[in-house]
């Protein structure tokens, strides 16, 4: 076709050949001492690919543009900053030179003029009036930098991205395919960092059993990488069968949030990909609000969403949610928001939201959110997905809140899905298939009650909890069978209750953090000297009588009796007695944790000189209340910065003048502390149970490969 590039008449890229291209490309960074790892490698990968994608389909744009006169086309980007400009020649721009190309805010460009560098560029780049490409491209290039400290190198990388070509359905469709691979990779390779991979049979079937309609707005306020995104435009763009059907999908239907820039490129890239042409996604944190003064203009249709959970959300995003309903918990604070955001007239909006199993039963804050979802949304469905789905990144069991604006909750149906294959749990090699969810679709649209599938009554849900984990009454589980359960069973029964006391355990981690910095936060600083007395009177000691003595555990577990002895072997010069509740430490082991409140059994038992005993003031400050505080590795911190000594045996001793010196946040009522006591001892009791079924566990585990060799061989002789 005349007016065509030669280059886009280049053969097709087969898949095979695509992946031999990125592999060659990852191989050559790897030899780049300024990447650490495919965290770093593959969002390289991504920003070099999206420019050339940018290049390729702007070329594609400008053809068409001289083969229809009454269009006129601006392209986003300018010379010489065009893919074609600076990267498309093999033995074009490299070494020294083009690093300095792509990183300096001002460089030798290409065509030999002294102009802004590249990156410095495309953060620059503005529409005239908003809503172009121009305006996305900046928002992504704002969180780009380049890692790679070869130019040559980088050229080698530069030339293979070059046999990759974005202008053909074919070639794109196979991209994305791919690209979809390397996401799932990455986030695999980011791991224990809280965000969590949505496996694509969970994102296909909440948008399938959500289904989304032409001319409805979808949004996902937490997208990451944009995986609810692309398959609700795969979805969507099903239905469209005229131009304005086109128009409305690419311009008014999918929107997004994320506050993380890594995320937000790789979703701005997969939507391109994908084919939508201006991916309407925000930067920045959908939490960052006023919930109040969320109004019907912002509100949308259809939302779909994995929020994370178990982090932890600053002050000030705090102060924009009711009092009564704040948490540092971020799956509750977008829950709440999620409930805001969806439309209410004149048709109700909808939403397809996974929580962790904690969500559905912890008290507190979260009772009060299930409170508000019952009475004021028609929570219609709960979908309890099965054991494994999110390995490797957390064992921690999930479901998927499905409900509606409008009306209260009346009839909740529940829905176990099964493992297939008749597997315990899924794994990484082995992750949950869209298949196993046939039987599930089948079952929506008509329902009824089967071995899988049970309703209730949402008005039967007891007040305060209004607890939403509500087993199956028809589960094996909960049938008593006379038999032991092999041992395996048992370890995997275990390992499953280790698994929801994390779960609640998680969702506790934020609320007790914010309860008590709140308390904390309030608190007047005293001065130790004003509630600690030192204790100084040495106790005589006689021979022929046993002694206790005690000493004080590191790493702020407290005092104990270390050992008993006759008053002969004992110096009777520099002891003392202990009493009930008494704060004590070890000026030599203070830097490591060595501080305590004496407990009633060891009472009458004594301490040598290199142990400062105080009495508490216990009208001001509860001794319980300093044993917690004297627990953090920050305090042991400064006292290590504190520590004083000269000699080999003395330097590391902090003596009991610096420690009354200090002044710390106390709450000014002892009500005030008891509460805050509360806060912690309930969040211990978690992680002690948390701590105590995974030990079981791994204990009869231990047991198990002995106990099958011994039966298999038999001895054997």
């Amino acid at each position: 076709m005349p007016g065509l590039r030669k280059k886009h008449a280049a053969p097709l890229t087969t898949p095979q050949r695509l992946a031999s291209l990125i592999k060659s490309a990852r191989d050559i960074m790897r030899k780049d001492k300024g990447l650490n790892g495919d965290l770093d490698r593959l969002p390289m990968l991504t920003w070099l690919m999206f420019l050339k994608f940018i290049d390729d389909s702007e070329m594609i744009r400008e053809d068409e543009a001289k083969l229809d006169r009454t269009r006129r086309y601006r392209p986003a980007l300018e010379p010489p900053y065009r893919w074609r400009d600076w990267a498309a020649k093999e033995d074009g721009i490299t070494g020294d030179a083009l690093i300095t190309w792509v990183n300096q805010d001002e460089a030798m460009a290409p065509d030999g003029t002294r102009r802004q560098g590249l990156l410095a560029y495309l953060r620059s780049l503005q529409s005239g009036n908003g809503g172009d490409r121009r305006d996305v491209i900046a928002t992504v290039f704002r969180g780009v930098l380049n890692r790679m400290t070869s130019g040559y190198l980088l050229r080698d990388v530069v030339n293979k991205i070059n046999g990759i070509h974005f202008n053909s359905s074919e070639e794109i469709h196979t991209l994305g395919t791919l690209y979809e691979s390397l996401l799932k990779e990455m986030r695999d390779s980011a791991g224990d960092s809280g965000e969590f991979y949505t496996p694509r049979p969970v994102v296909r079937f909440m948008v399938e059993a959500t289904a989304p309609r032409l001319g409805e707005t979808v949004l996902d306020p937490a997208c990451g990488t944009g995986g609810f995104l692309v398959e609700t435009y795969l979805h969507l763009e099903k239905q469209c069968s005229t131009v304005e059907d086109r128009k409305t999908l690419q311009q008014r239907t999918i929107f997004g949030q994320e506050a993380k820039p890594l995320p937000y490129m790789l979703a701005q890239m997969n939507l391109l990909l994908h084919g939508l042409e201006y991916p309407r996604i925000t930067h920045g944190n959908s939490l960052d609000v006023t919930l109040t003064q969320i109004g019907d203009r912002e509100r949308v249709d259809v939302i779909l969403t994995n929020p994370p959970f178990g982090g932890e959300e600053e002050k000030g995003i705090l102060g924009g949610f009711p009092e009564d309903k704040r948490t540092s918990e971020t799956a509750l604070l977008f829950l709440q928001l999620i409930m805001r955001k969806l439309r209410r007239q004149p048709k109700p909006g909808r939403a397809a939201v996974i929580v962790p199993d904690g969500i559905l039963s912890a008290e507190g804050v979260a009772a009060r959110v299930r409170q508000g979802l019952l009475a004021d949304f028609n929570l219609h469905t709960v979908v309890r997905l099965p054991k494994g789905v999110f390995v490797p990144y957390t064992p921690i069991e999930t479901n998927i809140l499905f409900f509606q604006a409008g009306a209260a909750s009346s009839k909740i149906w529940y829905y176990d899905l099964p493992i297939a294959d008749g597997r315990r749990i899924y794994t990484k090699t082995r992750p949950i298939r869209y298949e196993e969810f046939s039987d599930l679709l089948a079952w929506w649209a008509e329902r009824s009650e089967t071995e899988r599938a049970w309703a209730v009554d949402a008005g039967t849900i007891p007040a305060p909890l209004f607890s939403l984990d509500i087993k199956n009454p028809r589960s094996r589980s909960q049938v008593v069978i006379c038999e032991p359960a092999p041992a395996s069973e048992k370890i995997a029964e275990k390992l499953v209750s280790a698994a929801k006391a994390a779960s609640r355990l998680t969702l506790s981690v934020g609320e007790a953090r914010t309860r008590v910095r709140a308390v904390v936060e309030a608190s007047p600083k005293v001065h130790l000297s004003a509630v600690l007395s030192q204790e100084e009177e040495k106790v005589p000691i006689e021979a022929g009588r046993s002694y206790r003595l005690a000493g004080v555990r590191l790493n702020g577990n407290g005092a104990f009796i270390r050992e008993v002895r006759d008053g002969s072997q004992i110096k009777a010069d520099k002891l003392v007695q202990l009493q009930a509740d008494q704060f004590i430490y070890s000026r030599l082991f203070a830097w490591r944790g060595a501080f305590g409140v004496v407990d009633t059994k060891m009472a009458g038992a004594l301490v040598s000189g290199e142990f400062p005993v105080f009495r508490v003031e216990s009208a001001r400050v509860l001794p319980e209340y300093l044993r917690w505080f004297f627990r953090q590795p920050t305090v042991w911190e400064e006292v290590e910065r504190q520590c004083t000594g000269t000699t080999k045996a003395s330097r590391n001793r902090f003596k009991e003048a610096r420690l009354l010196e200090w002044q710390i946040p106390i709450p000014s009522t002892v009500e005030d502390q008891q509460e805050l006591l509360r806060i912690l001892e309930g969040f211990k009791r978690l992680v002690d149970e948390v701590q105590s079924t995974a030990s079981q566990a791994l204990a009869d585990s231990e047991s198990l490969m002995p106990s099958i060799l011994a039966k298999a061989f038999g001895g054997g002789f």
